[in-house]
């Protein structure tokens, strides 16, 4: 992902904007503002990663930083203004979301704002908008916390803390009732699947979950740092094989290994789930994201004499699944579709 970048000039920016709003002060409020208006009964102060954010009355123009605050926005049933993803896969106006926003354009009924990526986004266009809420992760807006406190209230979360996530920017919205109700709903969508791949763990518990490029030259091996993609395997009663003694270095952050390190396991890993992802620009797109995204990685993987010789390629139990369905939706739909995906690719016969 790209990681925020400091723009010389958006302090002085800031200034002139918030000079020209203090301007009309004496001016009586707008509808806009009478709409925002809210007694102090009605405020709510919110813990994040970057700190405490105080919330009154019900935020309108909401701007969303990342698929991972888009999510759990869209489950609550809360359209944005705005949004800028974690990868360029769509440059323009949102004016057909549902072919522009990954997996997520489905649930937008309106034509957010494009503020770019994620990690950095328009700081222009969000002077133009001024939201009353911003969300972000601490992991790509840390930097420009400050920044863009200025502009509107910012809560930045953690990008794979679902309960906590969800929790909090239910309270920002104003229907904390609702993610209580979600969760539940999560948890028990994972409870009635676990009867689904009850024959499946049976035969085959021990998994190796992998992410790695197109080229199988970066291999990360899956563990508690690949969040959703991790963590609903085990739910549903696998085994995620690992390598003895590869993460003591490194706990809780994605591990690199090599194919030759992978046969070390070969004997136990009895299914393999890739998790794909190709970082060249001309395939960041949305169209047909997830052929463009995984069709090269199961050529090398088959064109590859390691991969080839391991148990689980000789049965047939290597299972593709885009990285981004996962890593970049951790919250109740992205459970859903990635629940579907899993069904689709081991539960159905070849």
């Amino acid at each position: 992902m790209l990681m925020s970048v400091r723009i010389p000039v958006l302090a002085a920016t800031l200034t002139v904007a918030i000079a020209a709003c203090h301007s009309t002060a004496n001016q009586p409020p707008s509808d806009d503002e009478l709409r925002r208006s809210s007694s102090p009964q009605s405020c709510r102060t919110i813990e994040h990663q970057s700190g405490v954010t105080e919330i009154c009355g019900q935020p309108q123009t909401i701007v969303a930083l990342g698929p991972f605050v888009l999510e759990p926005l869209l489950a609550l049933e809360v359209q944005v203004a705005a949004f800028a993803d974690h990868v360029t896969l769509h440059q323009g106006p949102y004016d057909n979301p549902d072919q522009q926003i990954l997996y997520l354009g489905k649930y937008v009924t309106n034509q957010p704002v494009n503020l770019g990526v994620a990690g950095q986004p328009s700081i222009e266009a969000l002077l133009l908008l001024q939201p009353d809420l911003i969300l972000g992760t601490h992991f790509n807006n840390a930097d420009e916390y400050e920044t863009l406190s200025k502009i509107a209230p910012t809560i930045l979360l953690q990008w794979d803390d679902v309960e906590t996530n969800l929790t909090a920017i239910a309270e920002a919205v104003g229907s904390p009732e609702r993610a209580q109700q979600l969760l539940a709903e999560m948890d028990q969508r994972i409870v009635t699947s676990q009867d689904g791949f009850s024959s499946f763990v049976t035969e085959h518990p021990n998994v190796l979950l992998l992410s790695t490029d197109s080229q199988l030259k970066s291999i990360h091996i899956g563990d508690s740092a690949h969040g959703l993609c991790s963590s609903l395997l085990t739910d549903l009663g696998f085994n995620l094989v690992s390598l003895e003694g590869v993460a003591e270095n490194q706990p809780g952050a994605p591990v690199p290994v090599s194919l030759e390190a992978i046969t070390r396991v070969n004997d136990e890993a009895e299914a393999i789930v890739l998790l794909g992802f190709n970082d060249d620009p001309e395939l960041q797109t949305t169209d047909n994201f997830e052929n463009r995204q995984l069709i090269e990685l199961k050529q090398s993987w088959e064109q590859n004499a390691i991969a080839q010789s391991l148990d689980a390629s000789k049965a047939g139990r290597v299972y593709f699944i885009p990285a981004y369905l996962c890593l970049g939706l951790p919250g109740p739909i992205g459970t859903e579709l990635y629940l579907e995906e899993l069904k689709e690719q081991l539960l159905t016969p070849n």
